[in-house]
């Protein structure tokens, strides 16, 4: 073989080359010609060998992929795959759907968290232990059982062999983790996929019968669920006559009026503003109408840093056919990031330097929002604008809204929300204090004396001491007591000077003695109205 290759480079004049010992030495006539060469290689028996090995180990790794493949497919035409994002609603159906199968509670392999957040129970599997209450008292944060990532866990549905696996992402450095499920079932009839999704989501409706899901955006302006609410009885929101019903009967005619709205070419949306002085109701009014409509709240946060209208525009495109779309305290949003046009900015700029020169103050707070105002009134109204929602907006200072935002068509009702009157301060009295039936009960059965009921109930002094239990939850007072009470009580409360949520807050203090609230409320309104802040005049618009 070497007098071989020795040929080759002697036919290609390579001698000269490799002899040649100047430094200069340049490549142009004694350029070795490896097209000679070739040929003489070839004539090698051992390459020859090694060029056998080559084709019939392509031939073999080539059958071995084909036979692989044609596995796979045949593997792929007897299962179903799906795969769940943690971002989509579908992956909150899958995990409480999996959390209610008896296989899946007798897993080995756990991840082991404790939830600090109530809300935050989209993304976990709470496996209830039996003898154990979902809280306990020493430790007031809930310990919960998640599936371990990278782990394929196996059951069985309608018959049909199932396999679960949990798939975590790290997505960036400041996104956190990324989680999916990924779902294979042994079967060729594609229906036991939706079968599968439809029972998801029943198993989840029911899960959350009486509670009210909230949704937030994120950085990378996606919508996700954050936890849920209970929902809020109107009963228990309490406000002038006539106002909850209006608003219920708006809303609900509303979102069964689509038909109507397409007929006449009208955008089927409705928007509502509700104004009025802070703690009044607003949004707890909003709470309790998103609840007996059944459903979800979307919260929209004007001034969260890095919004533009871009990301808004994609925000409200992206909302459901049916939800309610709330913008809380849109006049902070509209004084600290809204304004028409670069004019305003600057005339805006120069008063506020003016009035920093006048007198010291506190320097104002700016968001890193750049939501314009007419990029917010194309998202409400434009072309993209999501249909079928409900838009709720609250403002305090409902004089400083620009009347373009405010008009038909982006808010179509208009609804105000005035200080405490005295039917609510007694309505409240009332609802707080109101005789629970089963505390009634109990009471009737410990006063029992010699076959008769006694009937006879006293104030307690003012040194009485709640009890803690059950006791504490509830005023045992019959209705009629209740009803005196929250007579009186409303009578030493002023006529439009006191906000529903003070007067709350003060019944909270006394939330089981009425006799005392009835006795201290005189001091304490007197206090309220002394201090700076009190208004002293009926707040309609500001």
């Amino acid at each position: 073989m070497a007098s071989h290759i020795q040929k080759a480079f002697q036919t290609a004049n390579l001698s000269g080359f490799f002899s040649s010992g100047s430094t200069n030495a340049t490549l142009t006539s004694e350029s070795p010609n490896l097209f000679a060469m070739l040929p003489l290689l070839f004539t090698s028996s051992a390459i020859r060998d090694w060029a056998k090995l080559i084709v019939i180990g392509g031939i073999f790794e080539t059958c071995r992929r084909f036979a692989s493949n044609s596995y796979s497919d045949l593997l792929s035409s007897f299962r179903i795959e799906a795969v769940f994002d943690d971002d989509d609603p579908t992956y909150g159906w899958m995990l409480i759907w999996l959390s209610k199968q008896p296989s899946w509670r007798e897993i080995r392999a756990v991840e082991v968290v404790v939830d600090n957040n109530e809300l935050n129970d989209s993304h976990t599997i709470v496996l209830e232990e039996e003898g154990l209450s979902k809280y306990d008292g020493r430790i007031p944060r809930k310990v919960v059982y998640t599936p371990s990532p990278s782990r394929t866990y196996s059951m069985w549905y309608k018959q049909r062999y199932m396999t679960v696996t949990r798939i975590q992402e790290q997505t960036s450095r400041w996104s956190g983790k990324s989680n999916a499920l990924h779902i294979s079932i042994l079967s060729r009839n594609s229906h036991i996929l939706k079968d599968l999704i439809r029972d998801a989501r029943m198993e989840f409706l029911r899960s959350q019968d009486n509670r009210l899901s909230i949704y937030t955006s994120d950085s990378t302006n996606t919508w996700r669920r954050i936890g849920t609410r209970p929902k809020r009885s109107l009963e228990s929101i309490v406000l002038d006559p006539g106002m909850k019903e209006l608003l219920l009967e708006d809303a609900n005619d509303f979102l069964t009026s689509r038909e109507w709205y397409s007929e006449r070419g009208i955008p089927f949306r409705r928007g509502y503003l509700l104004y009025g002085a802070p703690g009044c109701g607003k949004t707890s009014l909003i709470h309790s109408i998103a609840g007996a409509l059944d459903l979800d709240v979307y919260i929209i946060s004007l001034s969260r840093t890095g919004l533009d209208d871009n990301s808004l525009d994609t925000l409200i495109t992206e909302l459901p056919e049916r939800c309610v779309a709330l913008m809380e305290d849109i006049d902070a949003a509209l004084s600290g990031a809204l304004n028409r046009d670069e004019h305003e900015q600057k005339k805006e700029a120069t008063d506020r330097s003016e009035q920093s020169t006048q007198k010291p103050g506190p320097t104002p707070i700016h968001t890193g929002s750049r939501v314009s105002l007419s990029g917010l009134l194309n998202c409400l109204d434009g072309i993209g604008a999501a249909e079928g929602r409900i838009l709720f907006a609250t403002t305090n200072k409902y004089t400083s809204l620009d009347s373009a935002l405010c008009r038909p068509g982006r808010m179509d009702l208009h609804i105000e929300f005035k200080l405490a009157s005295k039917y609510q301060a007694r309505e409240l009295f009332y609802h707080f204090y109101r005789p629970v039936k089963s505390a009634v009960n109990d009471s009737e059965k410990g006063s029992k004396v010699g076959g008769t009921v006694n009937t006879t109930e006293k104030a307690p002094s003012e040194n009485t001491v709640a009890v803690v239990g059950d006791v504490h939850q509830h005023a045992r007072f019959s209705e009629d007591v209740i009803k005196a009470l929250a007579s009186q009580f409303a009578d030493l409360i002023p006529e439009r000077q006191l906000s529903m949520a003070a007067i709350q807050g003060f019944l909270m203090t006394y939330k089981t003695r009425p006799y005392l609230a009835v006795e201290k409320v005189a001091g304490w309104v007197e206090e309220e109205m002394s201090k700076p802040h009190s208004p002293k005049v009926d707040v309609t618009s500001g």
